[in-house]
């Protein structure tokens, strides 16, 4: 499953402008990539391709169907908002055992 050249340009182009999302891109990489990526060509961090095909098709009822760049700035944008929920509720959990 291969992204076109001009995908990629469209979703670089819609992070590019959202700073705030660059973190929490990054750290999506990082986990949907399946472990020792490295020992595999190319070496990059790419998610696992059934894994892929899984989200395209619930997402879009067609597992070759390329994600809009603002459907992509969306999960980034939710996984961000998960992510500091998370941890809010963390810390609270963390200062009620304290009392």
């Amino acid at each position: 499953m291969t992204r076109s050249s001009r995908w990629w340009a469209g979703a670089a182009r819609a992070l590019a402008v959202r700073p705030w999302l660059w973190t929490t891109a990054a750290a999506q990489l990082v986990r949907l990539a399946p472990s020792r990526w490295w020992r595999r060509w190319p070496p990059l961090p790419r998610p696992d391709p059934a894994y892929l095909r899984f989200r395209l098709q619930t997402a879009y009822g067609d597992p070759e169907h390329d994600p809009a760049p603002d459907d992509v700035v969306a999960y980034l944008e939710w996984c961000r908002r998960s992510r500091r929920t998370r941890t809010r509720e963390k810390r609270r959990a963390r200062l009620a055992r304290r009392r």
